[in-house]
This record gives C-alpha cells, structure tokens and sequence, in this order.
C-alpha cells in the first residue's frame, strides 16, 4: 500500500516537474517583464531616484506631494477623467448605435462592417498625422471648407475648450473592435423577443429600449471596463497630436507620467504616479463591477 502511494506521488511530481519545464519559458518571461517591473515600481515609488544618482529612500514623499502640493497633478486628473467619462460614453453610444445600424438586412452590409472596422486597424501614428491634416487650421479639409464657404476656421486643437472634445471625436471614429463585439451581441438576440415585443404594440424605439439593450448588457459592460481601462492610458494620439498642450488642457495622466520619467527623469515620483494610477483603475473597476447586478442582464439568470 505503502510503496503504491509512494509510486502515485513520484509519478504526481513527476508530471508536475513535466509541466513547469513546458512552460518555463513563459514562467521566465513572466517573472522578468511582468512581476520584476511590477516589484521595482512599488520600490523606486518610495525613493528619489534620478537614474544618474543611486535611490535614496524617502518614504511616502512623492505620495505626498503628488496628492497636496503637485497642482498640475490636479489638472492631470480632471483632463483624464473628462477624457474617461466622456469619451468612453461617446465611444460606446457611437459603436452600439452603428452596430445596431450594420445588423440591418441592407445591401452590401459587409462592405459597410468593413468600412467602420478598418479604422481600428490603422496604427497610431498614421491616424495621427491623417487627423492632424484634417484639423489644422490653415490646410485642413475642415476648416478649407469652412473657408470655402466664407466661414471662420475652427482651432480644433489649438483651442482649450476644444482640444479633448477633438480627441475624443478621433476615439468616436475608432471604434471598429467594439462595433464588431456589439454585432456578435445582437446577433444572439433572440427574434421571439422582439416578435413578443410586437405583439404587445411595442414600437421600434420601445423594442429597442427594452429589448435589444438589455440583452446585450454583457457586451456593453465589457467594452465598458476596456474602454475605461483604455482611456485611463491614453497617451499616444494625445501625445503625438498636442503633447499635452495648448497651456495643458491635454496633458492626460500617461503624458504627466512619461514626462516625469523621460523627461525630468524623475522615475520615483513616475513610480508613484503608476501607482496610483493603479488604484484609481482597480476603484472604478470595482464599483463598476459592483454596480453591473443591477443592470446587465445574464441570459438564464433568475432575477
């Protein structure tokens, strides 16, 4: 009995040792770009650290002038939650009401689904320099039209009250990878839904109210959660279309962070901006979570 068992456990550790071998190289990739920068994060956020000079602990520090003293910190936050609120509800308003659009029976749907996807499939950089022909004031195709018809130009990103909305209109445009998620979703609709709804007099606003946006509740909390996720880190449009400016209407929380630690080299005070950074992202993840059993609905449940 005694030598079965002890059989069982070398084959048990056997298998064991097989499978950790198998994915050792994951393991090591893991631990060195994931869990190493993680650990370095939470130690350098506690040190004045310039990179030229060794660390030097100072505490809670850089926490505390980040949350009392930093007041460009504070303009920080209110731009990137602007930025987060509005333009996540924008994008996600947009995508859904395109998505209910492009699950019509029309002629030549497949050539409009391809049409709104390819933008999400554009890099950064090229979408950058596309829309910053189309707002610049004195060659753009905006405002040379706007000029064509004898009208003032608009400073799209050179105004302070219209830098964000500008940027936000670009993650308007973007949003191919959500609109295909939300397609997947309302083609799991069930029809006897709606043919209910319409024996009961419901009208096409009703049936889409009561009907289509309940049940695709999933997929609007999830793209929900990656887009707040996402906005949260915006940083590259932002950066290569304003660098922060005009008088920091656009300096969003990555921009503050990369300047601080590329180009003030201040890689403590970076740390602890990424840090929380982090809590802020895991609070309204959770509260979102929390909220979401009162109004996604789960085909199957009981409610």
């Amino acid at each position: 009995m005694l030598a079965t068992r002890w059989r069982m456990n070398r084959l048990r550790i056997k298998a064991i040792l097989t499978g950790l071998g198998f994915i050792s190289p994951w393991l090591v990739g893991y631990t060195a770009f994931t869990i190493y920068p993680i650990i370095a994060s939470l130690y350098y956020s506690l040190m004045r650290y310039d990179v030229l000079r060794p660390p030097r602990f100072i505490g809670l520090e850089n926490y505390i002038e980040l949350l009392t003293k930093d007041t460009i910190f504070r303009t920080v936050v209110w731009n990137t939650l602007f930025l987060v609120f509005i333009g996540v509800l924008a994008g996600l308003i947009t995508a859904f009401l395109l998505a209910s659009l492009l699950n019509k029976d029309i002629k030549i749907r497949p050539v409009f689904r391809t049409i709104f996807f390819l933008p999400s499939l554009v890099p950064a950089v090229a979408s950058a320099e596309v829309w910053r022909w189309v707002y610049n004031t004195n060659y753009g195709l905006i405002n040379s039209m706007l000029k064509g018809m004898g009208l003032s130009v608009i400073p799209f990103l050179s105004s302070v009250h219209l830098a964000k909305p500008s940027l936000i209109l670009i993650h308007m445009w973007s949003q191919g990878t959500a609109i295909v998620i939300f397609l997947a979703a309302l083609q799991d609709v069930p029809r006897s839904l709606y043919d209910a709804a319409l024996v009961d007099g419901a009208n096409a606003f009703q049936r889409f109210w009561h009907v289509t946006i309940p049940m695709c509740t999933p997929a609007i909390l999830f793209v929900m959660l990656t887009g707040m996720i996402g906005m949260f880190q915006y940083f590259t449009l932002g950066w290569l279309l304003t660098e922060g400016g005009p008088h920091e209407a656009t300096e969003f929380y990555s921009i503050y962070l990369y300047r601080n630690a590329f180009q003030y080299f201040k890689m403590g005070y970076a740390s602890a901006l990424a840090w929380i950074l982090f809590i802020i992202i895991v609070t309204f993840t959770v509260l979102i979570f929390r909220s979401s059993a009162r109004w996604v609905y789960y085909a199957g449940e009981e409610h």
